[in-house]
């Protein structure tokens, strides 16, 4: 199949592991992108079909049909079922950031009503729909962003009950405020001082399902702090779900979710059915080719790893013009 690119994705994991291996020097970037079909020879796939897949950021690409996402056998690439929602969402709260939401606050943490649900980086593409979900089964949801537009966002925009401004300088005092009853489920997405905020309002038996930490991304191997892991571990807390343990922090990604099936397809009709109904919403930052993304012109280039300062630098000299009806997908605010 000849694939041309409609939306692609730019995500903080691709700092934390792309972009810092260096025999990924000179490679196009990886990334999430939904393609067209402009030409099959696919029996089970038409020209026009939109291909939810991991080609990367490349303009056109060639797929097969045993293609499959993230080099997980069990993650096929998809045919987009426009029922569910717009294409965009397919990258967003209908792919990788809403299934890591339902993943860790469901299935992971197994949310109850009644519950008090604290989640960092709230107003970014994972968080607000971790709040938005912790309402939706009954529990209470205080969030975590950094400055007020994010926390008005998170609670005007999405009906978190309170979120906590962590560079207003009172975090501690301000998140004991805001969770009176402490914390009985954490949705951790940054580490680093927030975390350190949060420990000693956790519950007997909290969960903590750990998404990322943010805070560490840019650490360099000679200046690197206690990640969430081994903190939560030196603070004496078990591993959740290991030996059958129902409370503790466990770290777990999107995969765990979309690679069970039907699990993962009853999950998306589960979350399309919330956005048609108004009780889940979501916002896209979208811009036009690169131009948003960097200084770029334009014009468009496979973006790759530059070895001089593993930021993105244009594979070749000769660029190919991204026209206006591609699009490109950013996950809304961190």
């Amino acid at each position: 199949m000849l694939l041309k690119t409609r939306w692609l994705t730019l995500d903080p994991y691709m700092r934390s592991g792309f972009m810092l291996q260096p025999d990924n020097v000179g490679k196009t970037v990886i990334g999430g992108t939904v393609s067209e079909v402009v030409e099959s020879k696919a029996p089970t796939w038409q020209t026009g079909d939109l291909v939810v897949g991991f080609y990367g950021w490349q303009e056109y690409s060639v797929g097969t049909a045993s293609d499959v996402q993230w080099n997980n056998p069990n993650m096929p690439i998809q045919k987009w079922d426009g029922s569910l929602g717009e294409p965009s969402t397919a990258l967003g709260v209908l792919g990788m950031t809403g299934l890591t939401a339902y993943e860790g606050l469901k299935n992971v943490a197994k949310v109850q009503p009644g519950e008090t649900v604290v989640v960092s980086a709230a107003s970014g593409a994972v968080g607000q729909v971790v709040g938005q979900l912790a309402k939706i089964h009954g529990a209470r949801a205080v969030g975590i962003a950094g400055g007020p537009a994010k926390c008005a966002f998170c609670v005007d925009e999405f009906g978190f009950d309170a979120c906590v401004d962590y560079k207003a300088g009172n975090l501690g005092a301000d998140l004991a405020g805001a969770t009176p009853d402490g914390i009985d489920i954490y949705f951790e997405n940054v580490g680093g001082d927030v975390l350190e905020a949060v420990i000693p309002r956790l519950n007997p038996g909290a969960r903590i399902p750990i998404c990322g930490f943010i805070a560490h991304y840019n650490e360099t191997p000679t200046a690197r702090r206690v990640n969430p892991l081994q903190r939560l571990r030196a603070e004496g807390l078990e591993v959740l779900g290991k030996d059958g343990n129902t409370k503790g922090y466990t770290f777990f990604t999107f995969s765990n979710l979309s690679s069970r099936h039907p699990d993962a397809e009853n999950a998306l009709e589960i979350l399309s059915a919330w956005i048609k109904s108004g009780q889940l919403k979501y916002r896209e930052s979208v811009t036009d080719g690169s131009s948003g993304y960097w200084a770029a012109g334009n014009s468009a280039r496979r973006w790759c790893v530059s070895p001089a300062d593993s930021r993105h630098s244009q594979c070749s000299a000769t660029s190919i013009p991204i026209p206006s009806s591609s699009r490109g997908w950013i996950p809304a605010m961190h």
